[in-house]
């Protein structure tokens, strides 16, 4: 029996696969290469090879999760809401997946997209705040996956698909000032930070927003990434001779690299500030990034995979932010995520 089947099983869907049959579910792998340590789990049944050919050969399951790169992702979205899934989506793509919110509902599919540290837990805490004091003035989010030391060089391994970090770093980044959404050049507002245990870092404005852009829950919101300096300079210099393969090789991520996860995100309100402020250094021989960012993932899979077999389900069909949960669903992501010891902790600044 197959409780959940999982596309991809990179950096981050290796994590989620293994923390899925820990908590006792069996899952299906699909990908063209599958690791053996993910083989030789008894917990796991697995096909390798084209995923869009292996489609319609998967065994049946009510919740699959999206953990492709955000090219292959988004084409594979619409197939499976046509076949009636219940999707937990980590592809990261320029197009959101609301445009299939009404084919969705058409077809009693449940997609909620964006599941991972930002955006996906971020948005958690945002909508977490805003129902405790709507009064919010700005939202400031700070986040990055990097080595716990620079090294001179890029500083820098992709904790997830190279290709996807490359349209970070090279897509117009949305922010909200003064209730309108304005378009900047990704990079911009490049200054230093101190980042807690590691000092002087840069952050820079990226696109990361995506569904918050529509929520309403701030006049002034904004997302940056954060990398040790000197990183982004060396990007700038050299990304008009490079190609992506060599880039792509550079960044390759090296497990034995000690590396870490942070983020932080400021709330303004007229008299007072609130700080939260996750971590994580990795364990278990899993990265920080593919925990941070897998334990939202299997969090949201686990409340969407127990709400399907109630016999009235607390999910609608359709396409949903992570902010769209409810306060309860966000509630068990949070406590989830703190139980398999990331960092969580939230300041009140008055």
């Amino acid at each position: 029996m197959t409780d959940i089947i999982a596309l991809g099983c990179g950096l981050v869907g290796n994590f989620v696969v293994t923390k899925l049959t820990q908590l006792g579910l069996n899952v299906h792998v699909v990908d063209l290469t599958v690791p053996l340590d993910v083989k030789s789990n008894p917990s796991v049944t697995y096909q390798e090879g084209d995923i869009f050919q292996l489609l319609h050969e998967m065994p049946n399951s009510s919740v699959v999760l999206n953990l492709l790169p955000g090219s292959i992702g988004e084409k594979i979205r619409p197939l499976l809401i046509s076949m009636n899934k219940d999707i937990i989506d980590l592809a990261f793509t320029e197009t959101e997946p609301t445009i299939h919110n009404q084919f969705a509902i058409e077809q009693g599919s449940t997609l909620i997209w964006d599941v991972g540290i930002a955006p996906g837990l971020s948005n958690m805490i945002i909508k977490k705040e805003y129902e405790r004091d709507s009064e919010i003035k700005d939202i400031s989010i700070k986040v990055g996956g990097n080595p716990s030391s620079p090294d001179g060089n890029w500083s820098y391994m992709a904790p997830f698909s190279p290709s996807d970090v490359i349209e970070e770093y090279t897509r117009p980044a949305r922010i909200i000032t003064n209730n309108m959404i304005e378009s900047v050049d990704a990079l911009t507002d490049l200054h230093e930070i101190n980042v807690t245990g590691f000092g002087t870092m840069e952050a820079f404005l990226t696109d990361g927003l995506r569904s918050l852009l529509n929520s309403a829950m701030s006049p002034n919101m904004r997302e940056y990434t954060v990398r040790w300096p000197g990183h982004i300079q060396k990007w700038q210099a050299e990304k008009d001779v490079l190609s992506n393969e060599e880039l792509i090789e550079a960044w390759k991520f090296n497990k034995n690299n000690q590396e870490f996860t942070w983020m932080e995100i400021q709330f303004c309100y007229d008299n007072y500030s609130i700080v939260w402020e996750i971590s994580d250094n990795g364990k278990n021989g899993f990265s920080s990034m593919a925990r941070t960012t897998g334990l939202v993932t299997i969090a949201c899979a686990m409340d969407l995979f127990n709400s399907s077999k109630l016999s009235q389900n607390t999910y609608k069909s359709g396409v949903f932010a992570p902010e769209d949960l409810s306060l309860e669903s966000i509630e068990r992501v949070i406590e989830f995520v703190k139980s398999e010891g990331v960092a969580i902790n939230r300041e009140i600044i008055k």
